[in-house]
């Protein structure tokens, strides 16, 4: 069996109330603290816990609005309904808690976009339904169901829209001409 460099080289040891100050003895080569393999394994399971710790966090709050989302609904039901004569002051603390809740929406990036008007996008809309209308471009939102919202480009729920059909009305049509003719 073979002495390695690493068991014969000198090691400095200091003891305390002792003349001696120095000893031969086992000394381990020096490396750097980031060099350690076990420092490395340290450092990279702090990062992978702290970014597991991130996405769950992320996870929970995406459900948390996923399921506020139903009672902003409701809200905006509450309030397209009209006030009554008599119950201004209800309609106006419906309308002020639905300010509340978009604005914690707001807080933590969460939006939604008007897209009446807008080009439909498969990707960003369901559609519901189709309708014709002639004044409209094909496949542009006629109405807007029930508002779809995001978290920077992660779509917590698609609009649902109404969208316009040009082509199966001129399909309609033209198959209603020649059997006319």
């Amino acid at each position: 069996m073979a002495f390695s460099a690493l068991h014969a080289a000198p090691l400095r040891v200091l003891a305390i109330g002792d003349s001696m100050t120095e000893e031969y003895a086992f000394e381990l080569p020096f490396s750097a603290p980031d060099s350690n393999p076990t420092n490395a394994n340290i450092d990279n399971f702090k990062k992978r816990t702290r970014k597991e710790g991130e996405a769950r966090t992320a996870a929970q709050m995406a459900s948390l609005f996923h399921e506020l989302l139903p009672v902003i609904d409701n809200l905006e039901r509450a309030l397209a309904s009209g006030a009554s004569p008599g119950s201004q002051q209800i309609h106006q603390g419906v309308a002020m808690t639905l300010q509340q809740l978009r604005l914690l929406l707001n807080k933590h990036g969460i939006v939604t976009e008007e897209c009446i008007g807008q080009m439909f996008d498969p990707h960003r809309h369901e559609a519901i339904s189709q309708r014709y209308d002639p004044s409209q471009g094909d496949h542009i939102i006629l109405e807007v169901l029930q508002r779809g919202y995001w978290q920077g480009e992660r779509i917590l729920r698609p609009a649902r829209v109404v969208v316009n059909d040009l082509t199966s009305a001129l399909s309609a049509q033209s198959a209603v001409k020649n059997s006319l003719d």
